[in-house]
């Protein structure tokens, strides 16, 4: 297996303990495994400007597309992430949020489908479970499959000592994300993922092509394979989860006739 390790902290702190507790439990049960690191205060990434050119004509046109282009290139070559973020004010920090700021296109346009994440976080009091599940919706929306949750309170600044009850449940967690990463199972999407999917779905068609505020989102999403799906076409979707998309679909198209995002041109 192969794994990206992504550490959106400014320091290797606390959270960074836990990442190599789980990191050192998948190279056990695997020991072909294999594993690239990215921390996110090495590569410099400059505030996200708000220009939204990612959002209107691609992410290719972003003026920090270089090094952007290559975190997902990194992403896509991967069989499993581990994505650590310290928790501030209980939310991710500054950085981890810039870099998320740069990949918002992708909840109108997903893309990481076939990718699995185990998202980390500690702090040094309340707040942690708010910035993982933050970070992992934010995950889901623009693709993941599924995104496991690792949530602690440290109550220490750079002295935490691990206990034994938190390395058990590393253990634990490296063996179930192993188990599903390697297996390759593709798991349905959830209600929460299918309403903003079909939503775009359906609005991107007051954007497409020869339309007065065309965007890339009317591009995206006028694949005949994604137009007509409820989601993705790799993810196998229940007949009642398709229903369901079905219906927001729906609402989507009817909101376009009544809302139109504009932008100077």
């Amino acid at each position: 297996m192969k794994y990206l390790v992504f550490n959106g902290s400014p320091h290797k702190g606390n959270t960074w303990q836990i990442v190599k507790l789980i990191q050192k439990e998948l190279q056990e049960i695997s020991h072909e495994s294999t594993f690239e690191e990215i921390q996110l205060s090495d590569l410099k990434l400059p505030f996200c400007t708000g220009c939204s050119l990612c959002f209107r004509k691609g992410h290719k046109y972003c003026p920090h597309y270089k090094t952007m282009q290559r975190i997902i290139d990194k992403i896509d070559e991967i069989d499993g992430m581990i994505f650590a973020m310290t928790t501030f004010n209980m939310q991710p920090n500054a950085l981890t949020k810039n870099l998320i700021d740069h990949l918002c296109y992708m909840l109108h346009r997903p893309h990481f489908f076939k990718n699995k994440a185990i998202v980390v976080t500690t702090t040094g009091g309340v707040g942690a479970k708010s910035a993982v599940n933050y970070v992992a919706g934010w995950l889901k929306g623009i693709g993941f499959n599924y995104c496991y949750k690792f949530a602690i309170a440290s109550y220490s600044w750079n002295d935490y000592k691990v206990n034994k009850k938190t390395k058990i449940k590393c253990k634990k967690l490296a063996e179930r994300f192993h188990n599903d990463v390697s297996a390759k199972k593709m798991h349905t999407p959830t209600f929460a993922v299918l309403i903003p999917y079909n939503l775009f779905r359906g609005m991107s068609i007051g954007y497409v092509k020869g339309t007065e505020y065309e965007t890339q989102d009317g591009v995206y999403w006028s694949n005949p394979l994604r137009s007509k799906s409820t989601y993705d076409p790799l993810i196998n979707v229940p007949f009642y989860k398709k229903v369901f998309g079905e219906v927001f679909y729906y609402m989507g198209k009817l909101a376009s006739k009544f809302t139109t995002i504009t932008y100077k041109k």
